[in-house]
């Protein structure tokens, strides 16, 4: 983590190196610090809805992380234990002082590790649609979308089931190659298949304010799982929505509502 340099400016946003690698991100706004995570084969461009709401009330960095979008990866594998060195590198590179940070799905998975492993890192973190542990409804979610296992990726099904899915990736991965969505999705897979392995004193030792989100119709994490990791840690809220699935919603929604009022709570600085 000491191999940092200042931010340098590209057309579309910004790179710095951190932790051996070239991370992209949009910054927007004023006010405390907020870091938003994407989702696992996503980039940053998943928040391009919600950004101008943060951006009234936060100072955002929304970044792509290792792999994904415009950040590369040269080691070519993943783990959620080093995308959570890539963030805390991100973060030092930048002096940013105790952010706010939201994660959803695989951001929410980092959020969880920096939670475990960098405790005084974060002001508050919130934790969507993660888990502490591999469930069986998790790997059917996964098998259902064409990632049957290990480095097992079912392009042709994915392709003909989800070609608009597809088309996302596509697209958002095409800087660094026409064939890189295929080598993330193969990459991650192997990420997505391996258990964390928390213990019970692991979560306890999250100590900071934490708010832990799910959907009740989430397929890929049950309830219980996030009731779990909620009585485990020490200052955890938890935030279960009604009718709500797995992928992150709208504005309008009552679960961003339900976030945005704890981000609003663990600000540094007073409303204005």
């Amino acid at each position: 983590m000491s191999d940092q340099i200042a931010a340098t400016e590209t057309p579309q946003g910004k790179i710095v190196h951190a932790n051996g690698l070239d991370i992209y991100y949009d910054e927007h706004g004023t006010g405390d610090p907020l870091l938003l995570l994407h989702g696992g084969t996503l980039t940053c461009r998943q928040w391009d809805n919600h950004i101008p709401t943060f951006a009234k009330r936060f100072h955002v960095f929304a970044l792509d992380g290792r792999g994904h979008g415009q950040t590369n990866n040269p080691t070519n594998t993943f783990s959620f234990r080093a995308m959570a060195d890539d963030v805390a590198a991100f973060i030092q590179a930048l002096n940013i002082d105790t952010p706010l940070i939201l994660g959803f799905s695989d951001g929410g998975q980092i959020a969880l590790e920096l939670g475990i492993r960098y405790p005084a890192l974060a002001r508050a973190l919130v934790i969507v649609g993660a888990y502490s542990r591999l469930t069986e409804s998790g790997m059917r979610w996964m098998h259902a979308f064409g990632f049957e296992g290990p480095h097992r990726v079912n392009f042709e099904r994915m392709e003909r089931e989800r070609p608009s899915l597809v088309q996302v990736w596509q697209a958002q991965h095409i800087v660094q190659g026409t064939g890189t969505w295929k080598t993330l999705l193969d990459q991650v897979s192997e990420m997505w298949y391996t258990p964390l392995g928390y213990t019970e004193a692991d979560l306890r030792g999250c100590m900071g304010p934490i708010l832990i989100a799910l959907g009740d119709r989430d397929d890929a994490i049950p309830v219980e799982e996030a009731t779990y990791m909620y009585r485990l840690m020490p200052n955890a809220e938890l935030a279960i929505t009604p009718n709500a699935q797995h992928f992150f919603p709208d504005t309008n929604h009552p679960f961003f509502a339900q976030m945005l009022d704890f981000l609003l709570r663990h600000r540094a600085q007073p409303a204005a």
